[in-house]
């Protein structure tokens, strides 16, 4: 059975499908939704050909950024039954591989951001790539129990660079988008811990749920919402968006309140699992409600 395990890659030749699996294209369609909102918010109306540009240098460091998570994760993945399929952990690519495609990525996107868009973005860009795949990824993830809570920031910084794609400038409202999504993180991946605690103890990794227990996670999960709920009602308190934003935001908090009392119900084995789930559409309905608002009421 090793045997196999062994040579089976060896017998598989890289394709296009295994350099967008290492992508995380998933995650990455999330962070773009969240920069293109972000873009379209910003005053004026972006020119297309820049936001196109704009999008498409974010994609290829947000790309980056997850291949470089591959790639130093690639041992700790193995040992995890969600990431053991992972195209550097089966041998599909090779390390080298990941890497030369992570660095061709990060720079071909950087260059567009500097050269086409405007040296902020580029600069921006540049700090929420370093801060996921090298600062969070190789330090922060195996240091300490708040390694997401602090590592969260680079992973909130889209909606920042679609705003400063248009403008140029850093704007107190694109920085309360990055504050949502950092306040959103927390709880979305302790709910996912949550759910694969055992993996993560067996993989030496200190997520919250391993270090302070469940009971303790649950509690955290339940403040970083209630926090969650305080900064989503920030965006129609600055006037930033109007009424059916809040229609629509109390409606999403009131099914992750509800996601998160199932978590306290210890008959239910799989409530992490389903608020982990429910968590994405979460953000995703959010910020197409701060859109849809701007676009009928701005």
């Amino acid at each position: 059975m090793q045997n196999s395990i062994v040579t089976t890659p060896a017998l598989h030749r890289a394709n296009w499908k295994d350099y967008l699996a290492l992508c995380k294209p998933k995650v990455v369609l999330l962070m773009l939704l969240t920069a293109l909102v972000g873009a379209l918010l910003a005053p004026g109306w972006p020119d297309p050909g820049v936001l196109t540009i704009a999008v498409i240098g974010i994609a290829c460091c947000a790309a980056s950024g997850a291949a470089i998570n591959n790639l130093i994760d690639h041992k700790l993945d193995a040992t995890m039954a969600r990431t053991r399929q992972r195209p550097v952990v089966t041998g599909h690519l090779t390390p080298l591989q990941a890497l030369t495609f992570a660095l061709i990525l990060a720079a071909s996107g950087l260059l567009l951001l500097w050269f086409l868009v405007n040296p902020v973005i580029m600069w921006l860009t540049l700090f929420a790539l370093i801060g996921y795949a090298v600062i969070y990824t190789l330090f922060l993830k195996r240091a300490t129990p708040q390694n997401i809570t602090i590592g969260g920031l680079a992973g909130a910084m889209p909606p920042l660079l679609g705003w400063t794609a248009v403008s140029g400038q850093i704007d107190p409202n694109a920085l309360l988008l990055v504050l949502i999504i950092f306040v959103w993180t927390p709880p979305h991946f302790w709910a996912l811990a949550l759910h694969k605690k055992e993996e993560y103890a067996g993989a030496n990794v200190p997520m919250l749920p391993v270090t302070h227990g469940e009971a303790f996670t649950r509690v955290q999960i339940l403040l970083y919402s209630l926090l969650l709920f305080a900064c989503t009602l920030l965006p129609f308190v600055t006037g930033m968006s109007g009424w059916l934003y809040l229609t629509g935001v109390l409606l999403l908090n009131a099914y992750q309140f509800r996601g998160v009392k199932h978590l306290f119900d210890a008959q239910d084995p799989l409530a992490a699992w389903r608020l982990f789930k429910y968590s994405i559409q979460y953000l995703m309905w959010l910020f197409l409600l701060l859109l849809v608002d701007s676009m009928i009421f701005g």
